[in-house]
């Protein structure tokens, strides 16, 4: 297998960005089905308390893995441009680097999940009623965390030399173990919520053996080596620089939606299992978005590093109008068959029609979302992370949760909080446009990358 396989820096560049984003968007897919197929197995077969407690998990999990996997997003873009620029050496040691940080901080992630997660919770204002299955949910979940964060960490360095291919089959078959599992212990066995976190927790597991197995056999530059895995002073640093903003920012934005979760928790246990429903949807209309974000990050990184300036404008052009017509298109969709899709979670009529005007007031919206994390994306892979990082700390934390603490005190609905999302995803669309239209972020990339 060669390195030239996965150049996304010649060639026409729409196929080269949908070979690559196409495996992104399946394996994706795949990736949604964990949690989706453990809401509508606890949903089905435990019942509305259960269904809470798992739906309210979405929040809590990224805000504990997002400040680990945003900064793995920093090794991401390093080994992308090394690899565009064919140096070899440098990125097998940004390779090396990630994967000892990925072990170190799983394994941290791990411990503070498990003894955490109580706390988190209450401060969460989860009903009473639902509280106990939800911790015991959380705490066999996090038991798992390093194998989410090594997974992460090991399809990172994949998708940085442009093979999206492997870790979309290591992630069916995870998928169909993790589907297995649940059928077996929840609806065969009768064994709990807690079950379904530990089908999930092993599924994870294999897939990030099957990543790591195949990164240690390629017969490729970016093969790993057990024994040269350690920290190096210099990539460490670079991925740092290069990956702190995105987690800092993914972890404060988590923290932001967590007291959205919180005023969701308000409205009672019909509120939770409704809204918990529509994020699982939600994850399924965000995969247009994902896979061109991690496209177009990935090629930006790659051209940038070989010095391909027109061609990566071209790219990025193409990336972004396709994810934005997708999403919008999906959106349109969810807001017509909402009662349903709500309901294939859920059968009481109460929860549906809270998810149901949930994801009527956000899903028009998707094509702002779709935007901003695209351009985003752009500049993570251009190297200016600290950009996205105060825009979307600074539109999606401090003007969100200063919006939930004022509107839901003058007009206590649920539609107040669900309006949070579009409001937000419209100003920081505003803020991105403006500056992509006029900052030389190439000029800027070349100077960074002389200086670095």
């Amino acid at each position: 297998m060669h390195a030239k396989r996965y150049l996304l820096t010649e060639g026409s560049i729409w196929k080269a960005m949908l070979f690559f984003a196409l495996p992104v968007f399946l394996g994706n897919v795949f990736q949604q089905l964990y949690n989706a197929f453990d809401a509508w197995c606890v949903g089905n077969y435990i019942g509305d308390d259960a269904l809470a407690a798992v739906s309210s998990s979405g929040s809590l999990i990224f805000m504990m893995v997002s400040f680990f996997n945003g900064v793995a997003m920093g090794a991401g873009v390093i080994i992308a441009r090394n690899f565009g620029a064919k140096q070899y050496d440098a990125m097998g040691k940004a390779i090396h680097t990630a994967i000892a940080f990925g072990l170190v901080t799983g394994a941290l992630l791990t411990v503070a999940g498990v003894l955490l997660t109580p706390i988190i919770l209450q401060w969460m204002g989860t009903p009473a009623e639902v509280l106990p299955q939800s911790i015991e949910y959380f705490r066999f979940y996090f038991c798992g965390a390093i194998f989410t964060v090594m997974y992460n960490i090991f399809v990172g360095i994949l998708h940085a030399v442009g093979d999206s291919k492997h870790p979309l089959y290591y992630l069916i078959f995870s998928t169909c173990v993790n589907i297995a599992l649940d059928m077996l212990f929840v609806a065969g066995l009768g064994l709990g919520v807690g079950s379904a976190a530990i089908a999930t927790t092993i599924s994870q597991g294999i897939s990030a053996l099957l990543c790591l197995l195949h990164i240690l056999r390629v017969d490729a530059p970016y093969r790993v080596s057990i024994r040269k895995i350690r920290f190096h002073k210099e990539s460490l640093w670079e991925i740092i620089r290069y990956g702190l903003p995105s987690g800092v920012q993914n972890s404060v934005i988590a923290l932001a939606n967590v007291v959205v979760q919180s005023n969701i928790n308000s409205f009672g246990k019909a509120a939770m299992a409704g809204c918990g429903s529509y994020s699982k949807l939600e994850g399924f209309a965000f995969l247009p978005v994902t896979c061109f974000t991690q496209a177009l990050s990935t090629f930006v990184g790659q051209n940038l590093g070989a010095g391909h300036h027109a061609r990566v404008k071209k790219g990025v052009a193409f990336g972004v109008l396709c994810s934005c017509v997708i999403a919008e298109l999906i959106g349109v969709l969810s807001y017509l068959f909402a009662p349903q899709l709500i309901g294939i979670f859920s059968e009481t009529q109460e929860a549906i029609d809270f998810g149901t005007r949930h994801m009527r007031t956000i899903c028009l919206f998707y094509f702002l979302l779709a935007f901003s994390h695209c351009i985003a994306s752009v500049l993570r892979g251009a190297g200016k992370a600290s950009v996205p990082m105060f825009t979307m700390l600074a539109c999606w934390c401090v003007f969100r949760v200063t919006y939930i603490t004022v509107a839901v005190k003058l007009v206590n609905e649920l539609t107040t909080v669900s309006w949070a999302y579009p409001i937000t995803w419209t100003l920081s669309s505003i803020i991105f446009l403006i500056y992509f239209l006029k900052a030389d972020w190439i000029h800027n990339f070349d100077r960074d990358l002389k200086t670095a």
